[in-house]
């Protein structure tokens, strides 16, 4: 059984038709907006209204598959010749399954070829939407895989080349794009091809072998932490700087002076403004958390009163998908407190003004702070204000994220235990706390060497002494080189010190100290003076 037809599917009564009745069945009448009159067979739906029956453009195949089921495929076809032909095909495939000469994966990869990738694009982003996906996730997916598969000219999953796409990261990397960006297009389609492999769409992933770009080596943005000296005066700036621009004059003879009028409620207004933005920066730099996490943030998810102030993340808007606990310190907890004070005393003037009711507390899904998409323009302009240089000699840059760098390279200045640290900046590696996210710059290096053990090398005992005494190693030798009373040998220690001087070493250092006690063996001074010119140190045995 193999055929061909049209189905039909019945839509609402258009409006405006006109209904009538011919040979016993029921027909609507009706002109649309372009075109002739139409007329379309009339049926009663399952709610009892009224519907008209439309045939579909295209033929329908209905077959049975090599595995015996009856299956219906659109052709595509208006033409019924052509959908017969269609038809043909899907038979013989059918039969090449049944006698073994091809398998049933083969004919369902078969069986999706002539579908539109974007069909297929949709049917992915739905999947990672059961999955549980974040949306921004899903976006930045499909403007992937969206711009590679049209620039590619990708049509078909069959017009899928590992080769081209290799090419076209090559062609933006001559462009300047970085590593990390290239390698987010190349996640993206390789693991489009995964999922297309594991829904039999294809048989292989033709982009599983797409070489990844070493993002080490191709570090397109080197972020630099803050001193607290900058930080001090980003936070002065930044509260300014909206009030300070709206006072100055841009043209004229005070051109660039801050002596423009400026009206109460819009001085208001711009003081408010530069608060927040203050804010913002401060609550980044003390909690390490990102610009979209800090975004996500609203006042039903600040605990402030508690015993340990915190922000509750959900794990939706967090980068790992986990949710956390920020601790907040003190003084931001209750800068925050002051903050949605003042936000609520706003809220209760507009509705004053506005007849509305007044409310009690602020909703809990209100915002905590707005964080423009464009901060990190604003930031630029605020570190000309403070006059913090963008870029430091080393060509190491400040943006935003850079106020996560100085929440954990302060971390590690204060004396915090690494593996608090990286709890503190919820990473999960400590590699990336301490490397990643420290500054060394701003580490006291020179002081921390005080920390170090004392190694004296005369020993424990002689180095205390030493101390004691406020000697040295040279005013040491000096009991040493002093004679012994009944000895004429004054001359001999005097030699053998200035031998020592001289820097005659281990030997040298031996010969001084015979010389100065006297001892050399015997009664005769010679006879010492003899044996210290020798190459070992002489003994009582060898006196004789």
């Amino acid at each position: 059984m193999a055929t061909v037809y049209k189905k039909t599917y019945t839509k609402p009564l258009p409006v405006g038709a006109e209904t009538f009745t011919r040979k016993g069945q029921c027909f609507a009448r009706w002109k649309p907006a372009k075109g002739k009159t139409r007329i379309e067979k009339v049926t009663t739906g399952q709610d009892g209204s009224e519907r008209i029956i439309v045939e579909a453009v295209t033929y329908t195949a209905k077959y049975r598959n090599g595995a015996g089921q009856v299956v219906e495929k659109a052709t595509g076809c208006g033409d019924e010749a052509a959908a017969r032909a269609v038809l043909a095909e899907l038979v013989k495939r059918s039969e090449y399954v049944r006698s073994g000469i091809i398998t049933p994966t083969q004919e369902a990869v078969a069986d999706h070829q002539g579908t539109s990738l974007t069909e297929h694009i949709e049917a992915y982003l739905t999947h990672l939407a059961a999955k549980g996906v974040s949306e921004r996730h899903r976006y930045n997916v499909e403007r992937n895989l969206r711009r590679v598969t049209l620039e590619c000219r990708f049509a078909r999953l069959a017009h899928f080349q590992g080769a081209s796409v290799e090419k076209w990261l090559a062609e933006r990397e001559s462009e300047g794009m970085g590593a990390r960006t290239r390698n987010t297009y190349r996640a993206a389609v390789v693991a489009f091809g995964h999922w297309c492999v594991e829904t039999d769409r294809l048989s292989v992933n033709p982009f599983a072998r797409l070489p990844k770009a070493a993002e080490k080596t191709d570090c397109r943005r080197q972020r630099r932490a803050l001193t607290e000296d900058e930080l001090v005066r980003l936070l002065d700036a930044a509260r300014r700087r909206p009030l300070l621009e709206a006072m100055t004059i841009r043209t004229g003879g005070r051109r660039g002076r801050a002596v423009a009028e400026v009206r109460p409620v819009v001085e208001r207004k711009l003081e408010r403004l530069g608060q927040e933005r203050a804010l913002v920066y401060k609550t980044l730099a003390l909690t390490g958390l990102r610009k979209g996490e800090l975004a996500s943030l609203t006042v039903g998810q600040l605990d402030l009163d508690g015993e340990m102030p915190c922000a509750m993340l959900r794990a939706a808007d967090e980068k790992n998908g986990r949710g956390s606990s920020i601790p907040l310190r003190g003084d931001v907890a209750a800068d925050l407190r002051q903050w949605l004070s003042d936000k609520l005393e706003a809220v209760r003037e507009y509705c004053r003004a506005s007849g509305e009711p007044i409310p009690a507390r602020l909703d809990f899904d209100t915002p905590l702070f707005t964080v423009p998409a464009a901060l990190n323009r604003i930031l630029d302009r605020d570190l000309a204000l403070a006059k913090i240089p963008k870029r430091d000699q080393r060509g190491r840059t400040v943006d935003v994220h850079a106020l996560r760098h100085t929440f954990g390279t302060h971390l590690s200045k204060g004396g915090v235990a690494p593996r608090t640290a990286q709890a503190a900046m919820r990473h999960c590696s400590i590699d990336l706390t301490m490397n990643t996210y420290t500054d060394p710059e701003l580490l006291d290096v020179r002081s921390a060497l005080d920390a170090l053990p004392e190694l004296p090398l005369t020993g424990r005992e002689e180095g205390a002494r030493e101390r004691a005494t406020g000697t040295d190693g040279a005013g040491a030798l000096a009991p040493t080189l002093a004679p012994k009373s009944g000895h004429s040998s004054i001359s001999e220690a005097i030699a053998g010190k200035r031998r020592l001087r001289r820097g005659q070493g281990a030997e040298g250092l031996w010969m001084a100290q015979e010389a100065a006690t006297g001892a050399f063996g015997g009664q005769d001074g010679h006879e010492g003076l003899e044996r210290a010119r020798g190459f070992e140190p002489p003994t009582f045995s060898l006196g004789s």
